[in-house]
Order: structure tokens, then C-alpha cells, then sequence
């Protein structure tokens, strides 16, 4: 109830259009910290993984078009990618939105800047052995989806499903090797966009090891931007 009431305090307070992009390595909470926005101040939140996933899975011209990249090894090019999103940012531009996993490359923030202008970048600036740490220790009981973590929710017996007993796998993207790559790529494509950004005075980048430690400033700085701009 109270949290229901603060989300409809946000909505009522969002005017003007408030446009935010949350960045930050693999594993370093973007996925929690969205939810934990988008329920707070009730921005609309596109995920470009989830928008990649949906368009493959309906076999969209665009889905077909980036699996055919992906089943190759390649990256989705940039013109891909950008097309993805601001076709879906056209369905919601009278809202208030999050940006996650969009845009990765400069050429990629470039064309976003084109469309519109973003108020505020949310860097989370997780070390790398943390997140390297947080992807490698989680598995998955690939029926249900269940997802266990031997650090902080492992299953109750070593390397099997609590439900059914069935053996867990940890999938390709997860692996030290696989994780390792991820994150160089990570360093090489966007850390330039961080840059991009910062040169704009639009970055805010907030420092941890723990989601639970960073939120609160995060909150109190969006509470702060919300307030100002109405």
C-alpha cells in the first residue's frame, strides 16, 4: 500500500518527460536497481536484452536479423540495435522511461541524442572480481528457471534443484572464461560511453560492492531530480 502510494506521489510529480539510462557491467545489479526504480518513481523500463529476446522469439525482421549475428559470434550492429529501441521508445513517448542495456556503443548514444535528449546516466561501479564473482556462482535448474547462487542462496544440496532434485547447470555465459570475455568487451565497447556522457555532465556514477548499499543513493538522487525539474 505505501509503496503504491509513493509510485503514484513519482507519477503524478513526472510532468515533464524524465528520461534515465542505468549502465554498468555484467553482474553488477542493473537488473535489481531497474526494478527497484521503476517501482519507486514508476518509469516505464526497456530492456534492450529483454527487446532482443521477444523479437527473436516472434521471429520478427529484426529478431531474425540479430539472431543470424548471434548465431555467427557477431555483435548486432549498431543501426540493428538502435533501430530495436527507438522503434519501441516510439510507443512510450509520452512517458517517463529507463533505459537498460541501451546504448552500449558511442555510435549507439550518438543516435539516441538525435531522437532526445537523457537527464540522467546511472553508472553502477561495481569492481569486476565482484561481478566476475556474482556470475560465476550462479546455476540454474534449466525446467523451472530456478536460479541458486553458492554464495548468498545456495541449493541445499551441493549442485542439485531444492525441488526436484534434478542436476543444476551453469550456463555459457557464466563461465570464468566466457564471464572473463564478457567483461573485456564490456571495458573496450562502453567504457567510452561512460565518457561520452561524462563530457555532457549527465553521469552519476555511484561506487560498491553491495545493491543494497548503493539503492539508497540512487533513490535519493533520483527523489532529488524528480523534485527539482517540477
Amino acid at each position: 500500500m505505501v509503496v503504491t502510494t509513493l509510485t503514484q506521489h513519482w507519477k503524478m510529480l513526472l510532468q515533464r518527460i524524465f528520461r534515465a539510462v542505468i549502465m554498468g557491467p555484467p553482474g553488477s545489479g542493473k537488473g535489481t536497481v531497474s526494478g527497484r526504480i521503476v517501482k519507486s518513481f514508476g518509469l516505464m523500463h526497456l530492456s534492450s536484452g529483454d527487446l532482443l529476446r521477444a523479437n527473436i522469439k516472434a521471429k520478427t525482421e529484426l529478431g531474425l536479423l540479430m539472431k543470424s549475428c548471434i548465431d555467427q559470434g557477431q555483435l548486432v550492429p549498431d543501426d540493428v540495435m538502435s533501430r530495436l529501441i527507438l522503434t519501441e521508445m516510439r510507443n512510450i513517448d509520452q512517458s517517463s522511461w529507463l533505459l537498460d542495456g541501451f546504448p552500449r556503443t558511442v555510435s549507439q548514444a550518438e543516435t539516441l541524442d538525435n531522437v532526445c535528449s537523457v537527464d540522467t546516466v546511472i553508472n553502477l561501479d561495481v569492481p569486476y572480481q565482484t561481478t566476475k564473482q556474482r556470475l560465476t556462482s550462479r546455476w540454474l535448474h534449466l525446467p523451472s528457471g530456478r536460479v541458486y547462487n553458492i554464495d548468498f542462496n545456495p541449493p541445499k544440496i551441493a549442485g542439485l534443484d531444492d525441488v526436484t532434485g534434478e542436476p543444476l547447470i551453469q550456463r555459457d555465459d557464466d563461465t570464468p572464461e566466457t564471464v572473463t570475455r564478457r567483461l573485456k568487451a564490456y571495458e573496450n565497447q562502453t567504457r567510452p560511453v561512460l565518457e561520452y556522457y561524462r563530457s555532457k555532465g549527465v553521469l552519476e556514477t555511484f561506487s560498491g560492492t553491495e545493491t543494497n548499499k548503493i539503492w539508497p543513493h540512487i533513490q535519493a538522487l533520483l527523489s532529488k531530480k524528480l523534485s527539482l525539474q517540477n
